[in-house]
């Protein structure tokens, strides 16, 4: 791929996560509040403060590019978030979760290919700054998957809709070998 090749796709990207994070910023605003655990209301509130963080940040590297939000992105992001805000005041404690978990393993890889492209094109700061946010996001992948591992509709909400099943895998064994056992 040529240097304006990157440099297109990057901007696709930066204009899908600008209105994403906008979405999702008004989605864990809803989703925090829809929550008894304090534990789990602390920690989504903070993950929609990182959130909007990382929405500032991407549109001040989308502006740099000399990129703009698609303006019609965003209307139906900014509904799409405050209609998911809403259905988790009515829809339970799993689903929330577990589609909340599915999307972030989607933005890590979002952020992960646009840092690959600011490479290509020797911007090594948004690199960096891109792959601090997939770190982030990775962060609130795991935090949704260990928030629902065990839950007795993983295995069939995975199973459909393909996310999960692997993170369980994956936090088993991480917590397998953090156990004592382990240290022998």
């Amino acid at each position: 791929m040529d240097h304006q090749g990157h440099r297109d796709h990057l901007i696709q990207i930066l204009q899908g996560a600008y209105s994403g994070e906008l979405a999702a910023g008004f989605a864990y605003r809803g989703h925090w509040k829809s929550v008894e655990n304090p534990y789990e209301r602390e920690a989504i509130q903070k993950i929609e403060q990182e959130e909007w963080i990382h929405r500032a940040r991407v549109g001040e590297i989308l502006a740099s590019l000399g990129g703009a939000p698609q303006r019609r992105r965003e209307v139906k992001l900014w509904v799409i978030g405050r209609t998911i805000g809403l259905a988790c005041h009515m829809i339970g404690w799993f689903l929330p979760m577990y589609f909340a978990g599915r999307l972030e393993s989607g933005n890590v890889i979002e952020y992960e290919v646009a840092a690959s492209h600011a490479a290509a094109l020797g911007l090594k700061g948004y690199e960096t700054d891109l792959l601090e946010m997939a770190g982030v996001e990775k962060a609130h992948e795991l935090f949704f998957s260990s928030a629902i591992v065990g839950h007795r509709l993983l295995p069939v909400i995975s199973a459909v809709f393909g996310w999960g099943k692997a993170t369980e895998v994956e936090l088993t064994a991480k917590s397998k070998n953090a156990s004592p056992e382990a240290a022998d």
